[in-house]
């Protein structure tokens, strides 16, 4: 079992309705979503990935629980995290492009969300478990760049701190010949979806039951709320 700390909304929000049926699969339930309306060529291949993590914004990377650490700890830890940290909004998302991929980005300020996931990084560093040696290779340390080689062996990923990037990824990579024609299936079903304030009122513990299954959400907690625990 491995577990990681995401962002997303609500199961009832609308942004997370139109990704869930984007992707093809709903991260709340686990249910395959048959597709609706027109999608690219090969959207399968494009979706794959990300459908199986499920619609959200990496903060801690998946973790399995350290030595002498349990489920139960896990969780009442998240208990206190979520009833003391504040909610926020992110002003505005656009959609990005990262590489070769798509994703929802903020357009504007990320303060607020880079302290955020910093945040999230820490306090529950102690629960997770060193990375395997095979783990650190498929990273491909020697191509990464520092801190980010450091960030991947002090804290299991390397993407944290001031090599953090927001992002709510919508699909794997796509062919350059193909980006236009991509950005604008996702113009078309996200972007009266991304022009207002996006509320952070939770965070969200996903759960992977072996590796290479799809991720499914444990429980979403209020943030600044009571220490009772929302179910997925």
């Amino acid at each position: 079992m491995r577990y990681t700390f995401y962002f997303t909304p609500p199961a009832d929000d609308p942004l997370t309705d139109a990704a869930a049926r984007w992707l093809g699969r709903d991260a709340f339930t686990g249910t395959v979503l048959a597709p609706d309306g027109q999608r690219p060529d090969g959207w399968e291949s494009l979706v794959a990935e990300p459908a199986r993590y499920g619609f959200h914004a990496t903060l801690k990377a998946p973790f399995h629980l350290a030595g002498g650490r349990t489920e139960a700890n896990l969780l009442s830890a998240l208990d206190v995290f979520a009833a003391e940290t504040p909610a926020f909004t992110i002003p505005r998302l656009k959609i990005g492009r990262l590489g070769s991929f798509f994703a929802l980005v903020p357009d504007g300020d990320a303060d607020a969300l880079d302290s955020f996931a910093a945040d999230v990084v820490r306090a529950f560093e102690p629960f997770r478990a060193p990375l395997s040696a095979a783990d650190i290779a498929r990273r491909k340390p020697e191509t990464l760049p520092e801190p980010e080689r450091t960030y991947l062996h002090d804290w299991g990923y390397p993407y944290v701190f001031d090599a953090f990037r927001f992002h709510m990824t919508l699909t794997g990579p796509v062919p350059a010949e193909r980006q236009d024609e991509v950005v604008a299936h996702l113009d078309a079903r996200f972007s009266s979806l991304i022009g207002g304030a996006l509320p952070v009122r939770g965070l969200a513990l996903f759960t992977e039951p072996e590796r290479g299954a799809p991720f499914t959400i444990h429980s979403l907690l209020p943030l600044g709320g009571t220490s009772k625990r929302k179910m997925a």
